[in-house]
């Protein structure tokens, strides 16, 4: 396993799915871990989850789409360091639907959640990813590629998240500064069990890829050796899909 041994790392979405994996792998190979989600008793349990790992997670609770919380997030943690080693933005939400019945509220709570908090936060910890010659790992979406005719609002977002990483890897990599984004195809998370209900498909999690499979892309890709780095990688379940 990669070891993270007295490094800093920002999670978000860790109170499920790829983030909660992600914050307790991390925590587990010695890191500490700012672990940002919405539910307070999630959070709890993944702190108790990580009790016997040699790094801990502390915990923040924050609705990425309510500006304050974000502030306050970014309070606590640049309180406490000045350096930040990794930040993975994992958080999402998704909502799916034709033009004609999505509304403009529902596309906004994607934005701020899945562009502009990311966003945010990574200018905000910046300096202190400069300092630690940090890394940035952005979980995007098979979405974030392509879309569809019911995603295309979130596909919209995540094509956004794409060009921040882009824009942000040619800006930093001359201090020192990684960024990856990582194209994750479907993976059984909450999310995307929703997905399967909204398609009226059966939900079968073998099918899908598991937060565990993405944990070892995202620290293989932050392994890599110093002077090279990992821009983009796309991960698909071996298995696809039956038609509807």
């Amino acid at each position: 396993m990669t070891r993270l041994d007295g490094s800093i790392c920002v999670v978000t979405g860790a109170s499920s799915g790829i983030g909660r994996a992600l914050a307790i792998a991390f925590a587990k190979a010695g890191a500490h871990v700012w672990g940002i989600g919405r539910s307070h008793e999630r959070l709890a349990a993944l702190v108790d989850d990580v009790a016997e790992a040699t790094g801990v997670v502390a915990p923040l609770v924050a609705d990425l789409e309510r500006d304050e919380d974000v502030e306050t997030a970014i309070d606590q943690i640049l309180a406490s360091t000045e350096r930040v080693d990794v930040v993975v933005h994992s958080a999402g939400a998704i909502e799916l639907g034709t033009f004609e019945s999505l509304s403009s509220a529902e596309f906004d709570r994607q934005y701020r959640i899945n562009l502009r908090a990311p966003f945010v936060l990574t200018r905000a910890l910046l300096p202190a990813i400069r300092r630690a010659r940090g890394q940035i790992v952005f979980v995007n979406s098979s979405a974030g590629l392509e879309a569809s005719a019911s995603n295309a609002l979130y596909a919209a977002t995540k094509h956004g998240l794409r060009a921040i990483a882009d824009g942000l890897r040619a800006e930093v990599n001359p201090d020192g500064v990684r960024v990856v984004s990582v194209y994750a195809g479907r993976t059984a998370t909450p999310m995307q069990e929703a997905v399967h209900a909204h398609e009226d498909r059966p939900y079968r999690a073998e099918l899908l890829l598991r937060p565990e499979d993405v944990v070892q892309v995202v620290m293989a890709a932050l392994s890599a050796p110093v002077g090279c780095e990992v821009t983009d990688v796309h991960v698909r379940p071996m298995q696809k899909l039956p038609p509807l």
